[in-house]
């Protein structure tokens, strides 16, 4: 798989190639572009669903094709240099500047580089240089090994083993999948991938992949799995799994980030209503005690009289511990 910037640069250039170019076969196409035929034939599929607003037919590029050359017939105005306006090129920044801190999802080198070369640009346009040449010179963000070892044996088809820890499970496990894709789902992303202990498609989190090696065989999921799209029923729950209803305090909203909760609804004084599926009650009830007073079990009542139980044992507990300490 290729690099998303890579790729968009040269969709970006295609049509005005393909109009320098006209009748041209793919075998010499392939070649001047740095690609395979299949590959080539990928993009012309891309640049079908692209065009100008309204995106019906006489407005998406149209091509040609008798089966060995290619002609444009339509170019949708990209046979013209692409020139960005001041708030076009602020929203393809602030577009950038938020995948960098999504990891996976590009090359942290690349998207600096492209960025730069944007704010060069549009710095040159107003007369702010200075301004510029100074975000220019920021670094690249360090991206982690796992991430970077995810990212590589997506783009290049290889099978990974990976250490994943398991919030619901509280479990870290070994296993080798096969990438199929990276996936954003709310604001996190996910290596979308089939198991081979599991044999079924699971979604990893990346801020949860432990540790990621590459491996040298091919990634090789089953056929049906790549065309079915991004498997994203983890967000629905899993209806084979028990499902808690949770009152969320601010001050311990922080969990979003780290375990997977769905909001019911945010309440005026600023709590939450959140519901999370796990895998037995014993580890809930723990889950639950360990933030104190800043989460509470609303449904179902087994749970809560559980967390109820466990938290009235503890304090017994701790009672008798400082009265044996205070006799």
């Amino acid at each position: 798989m290729t690099s998303v910037s890579t790729r968009l640069v040269r969709l970006l250039n295609m049509v005005p190639y393909f109009q320098a170019n006209p009748r041209i076969t793919y075998d010499e196409a392939a070649i001047d572009l740095g690609v395979t035929v299949d590959q080539l034939r990928e993009d012309l599929t891309q640049l079908f669903l692209c065009g100008l607003p309204g995106y019906g037919p006489g407005d998406l590029i149209d091509f040609e094709m008798d089966g060995t050359t290619i002609e444009v017939t339509f170019s949708a105005g990209m046979d013209h240099p692409l020139r960005l306006t001041s708030p076009e090129a602020t929203g393809i920044l602030v577009a950038l500047r938020a995948l960098l801190e999504v990891p996976g999802m590009v090359d942290p080198a690349a998207a600096r580089s492209a960025i730069a070369k944007i704010e060069s640009a549009a710095g040159t346009a107003s007369g702010q240089e200075g301004g510029v040449a100074a975000a220019s010179d920021e670094p690249a963000p360090v991206e982690s090994s796992a991430a970077a070892a995810v990212r590589s044996a997506v783009r290049d088809d290889h099978a990974l083993s990976i250490d994943y820890y398991s919030a619901s499970h509280d479990v870290l496990t070994t296993r080798v999948v096969d990438p199929i894709r990276v996936v954003l789902v709310g604001d996190h992303s996910y290596l979308e991938a089939w198991c081979r202990s599991a044999e079924g498609v699971r979604l990893f989190r990346f801020d949860r992949i432990v540790d990621a090696r590459e491996l040298e065989e091919r990634s090789a999921p089953p056929e049906p799995a790549v065309a079915a799209g991004p498997d994203t029923s983890l967000f629905d729950g899993d209806p084979s799994l028990p499902s808690a209803t949770l009152l969320i305090e601010p001050s311990a909203s922080w969990m979003f980030d780290y375990y997977p909760l769905r909001v019911e609804r945010e309440l005026a004084d600023g709590t939450c209503e959140a519901t999370m599926t796990y895998a037995s009650d014993a580890w809930m009830a723990r889950f639950v005690l360990g933030f104190g007073s800043g989460v509470r079990v609303l449904e179902p009542q087994s749970l809560v009289e559980r967390v109820r139980e466990a938290a009235v044992a503890a304090l017994k507990a701790y009672e008798l511990g400082g009265a044996e300490v205070g006799g």
